[in-house]
């Protein structure tokens, strides 16, 4: 089995700039996964893992055995090399490179009433992973990104979601490639939003439906609001008037589950 003991190793540089680096992601199509269920939800999501790194001392051959298959490559690395490529705090002492998806709507394999979670131009990895946690919680059928301000594959967002960026289909595009998707698929949707808005609670997301919500600071654009089949608002008692993102699309996401029967 191969050792890495050194930072200075050329693998180990490229890997430290997958993690840091959008672009060096772009390029290879790869990226980094950290921890032991993290792995094991990116290959239920058919996601490909080309090799795995490990501390002996934390992780069991054994445990890896049962991870991944004796095909994909494993290599030994040692505490620095670890705390140098890890992302997370806490130590789990096993990493994985695993091949990026295309995102592509064309790839979305959907059921014949789904329930589709749309997000426009979310720039806050944290937001984003929450997104995904809910869109998980409730077993989404997509998850759709709008004009993408972020990688998905940002190590943040790896994290935050707890894996559920590999549980969910997800797929990206343009607010007017998202829209047309949604119309090609006769599929309702329903923006959240301040302008020309009625409660929520009084639509009927039972049929084939996507929930719609854009960025806490500047909303969703014209394009949505012109184009949705009802725009929506949450009734608000205080003194502000929006909240969470990822709070909002909950909040939607299980009135249509609750419409549904859960």
């Amino acid at each position: 089995m191969k050792q890495i003991t050194s930072v200075q190793n050329p693998l180990i540089k490229s890997l430290v700039l997958l993690q840091e680096k959008a672009k060096a992601r772009k390029q290879t199509s790869t990226f980094l996964i950290e921890g032991l269920r993290e792995i094991s939800l990116a290959q239920k999501g058919g996601y490909e893992i080309e090799t795995v790194l490990f501390l002996p001392e934390l992780v069991t051959e054994n445990q890896i055995n049962k991870l991944v298959s004796s095909s994909i490559q494993r290599i030994e690395i040692n505490k620095e090399v670890y705390q140098k490529l890890a992302y997370r705090d806490t130590t789990e002492g096993i990493l994985a490179v695993a091949k990026t998806k295309s995102l592509q709507l064309s790839d979305l394999k959907l059921s014949e009433n789904p329930l589709i979670l749309v997000a426009e131009a979310p720039e806050k990895p944290g937001n984003i992973g929450a997104l995904l946690r809910t869109a998980d919680a409730a077993n989404l059928d997509a998850v759709l990104i709008a004009n993408p301000k972020s990688d998905l594959y940002n190590p943040n967002i790896v994290r935050s979601s707890v894996g559920c960026l590999f549980t969910n289909q997800i797929a990206t595009g343009s607010t007017s490639e998202i829209i047309a998707f949604l119309k090609e698929k006769k599929i309702d949707f329903y923006c959240a939003t301040l302008q020309n808005s009625t409660s929520y609670h009084t639509q009927n997301f039972t049929t084939p439906t996507a929930l719609v919500v854009g960025t806490e600071a500047t909303g969703l654009t014209q394009e949505w609001r012109d184009a949705a089949t009802q725009n929506i608002i949450i009734p608000m008692q205080g003194e502000i008037d929006s909240m969470n993102v990822s709070v909002a699309a909950a909040i939607l996401i299980f009135e249509a589950k609750r419409q549904r029967g859960f």
